[in-house]
């Protein structure tokens, strides 16, 4: 671990500039700049809106109507989440996309703002799914979420299913609900493979997903830690870097050839 800021953004910039395999896991801390809270933090979204945070267990949504009609009337409204639009953390992975490096990206959000920054969809895991889409809970049936927003602003309070008429559902991972073993192991193989792992804006608290930083290092992987606040597996890391993850992750991945400001100026 590096403990000057500056120092430690310049040797990740060295890390990954020797790098030709990169696996990115991204949390909550990429897209605050964004507008998005994370949701257990003093401003978080459960923390202002406990029934948010119930409707998130699966048992709850599907056994109590009156969850499902709030909560479908939230998103309609807009109150769950805006149209809101990537920061330059996303577009700095698109960047490191683009020179190549980006083996995989593992993403615990579920905003879908590193595809709409540009990233590549083959290469982004979804590993809590997403907001944007609705899924059925029995059968396959799949769509954009506003079909299903459109019809609760029509008069429908709790949309069911258009092909096998059972209950409808945003498309991530509610707690009670397992993850997708497709996802998973994508994302278990992708740590595994990688030259270089890269950890940003999560405190790597969250199971199973968080091993996949030991898996790397048990690898052989590099570990970078990119977060405002200390992780799980801080111990792991080759590098930790603090600070705005907008301003320093596009100096890591070499989109800008320095940073300047609280941190001072770094570079390779």
């Amino acid at each position: 671990m590096l403990a000057d800021a500056a120092a430690a953004v310049a040797a990740a910039r060295r890390m990954v500039d020797a790098a030709d395999s990169v696996t990115v896991l991204t949390g909550a801390g990429v897209s605050t700049d964004s507008g998005l809270p994370d949701f257990r933090g003093p401003k978080g979204l459960w923390t202002r809106d406990p029934a948010a945070e119930r409707a998130s267990n699966i048992n709850v949504y599907v056994s109590d109507p009156e969850v499902r009609r709030s909560n479908w009337a939230r998103r309609a409204s807009g109150a769950l989440w805006a149209d809101v639009k990537p920061n330059r953390g996303h577009e700095a992975l698109v960047h490191l996309e683009r020179r190549g490096k980006l083996h995989m990206l593992i993403t615990q959000n579920v905003d879908e703002l590193h595809q709409r920054a540009g990233s590549d969809p083959g290469r982004v895991v979804e590993i809590h799914g997403t907001t944007r889409k609705v899924q059925c809970l029995s059968c396959d049936y799949r769509d954009d979420i506003e079909v299903a927003l459109e019809r609760v602003r029509a008069g429908e309070p709790d949309p069911h299913c258009p092909s096998c008429g059972w209950i409808l559902k945003s498309a991530t991972v509610s707690f009670g609900q397992s993850l997708d073993p497709v996802d998973l192991s994508r994302a278990e193989r992708a740590a595994l493979e990688c030259e270089l792992f890269l950890a940003v804006g999560t405190t790597l608290a969250v199971s199973p997903i968080n091993m996949t930083a030991p898996l790397a290092a048990q690898s052989g992987a590099g570990v970078i830690i990119v977060n405002g606040e200390p992780t799980e597996f801080d111990a792991l890391a080759d590098v930790l870097v603090g600070g705005s993850i907008s301003e320093v992750l596009p100096v890591i991945c070499g989109q800008r050839p320095s940073l300047r400001g609280p941190l001072g100026p770094s570079g390779p």
